[in-house]
């Protein structure tokens, strides 16, 4: 970055990013972000989230989002799922790999990943 306009263009690239974070949408996608979350790789499935919903151009009905500590540490990365009124969804142990096949099959496809669940991963 040697200029203004550099970092004009930077803001620019990355105000997309940011945005998806921000504002309300009927789908949210919570990832824990605690010391705990982080150690844990919890940030590669942020990424992979919002990567995700950037890639299939859904940021208007899709907010990421993240939040601190869940408080269910030994089964981190941790990410709840809100879909309008529908019970919340927990998703444990969580990878960028399964945050992909989560965001194929429930955020587009409306099914629940069981297997990557709370209740199945104890």
């Amino acid at each position: 970055m040697k200029t203004l306009a550099d970092l004009a263009a930077i803001r620019d690239k990355m105000k997309g990013k940011v945005a998806i974070r921000e504002g309300s949408s009927d789908t949210r996608i919570v990832v824990g972000m605690a010391t705990c979350g982080i150690a844990a790789g919890a940030r590669p499935v942020l990424n992979a989230f919002v990567e995700a919903v950037n890639d299939a151009a859904m940021t208007d009905s899709v907010m990421v989002t993240q939040t601190g500590c869940i408080g269910i540490c030994r089964l981190e990365p941790v990410v709840e799922v809100y879909v309008g009124n529908e019970p919340k969804v927990t998703y444990v142990k969580m990878t960028p790999e399964k945050a992909k096949e989560v965001f194929a099959k429930h955020i587009k496809g409306g099914a629940v990943v069981t297997e990557y669940t709370v209740g199945s991963a104890e």
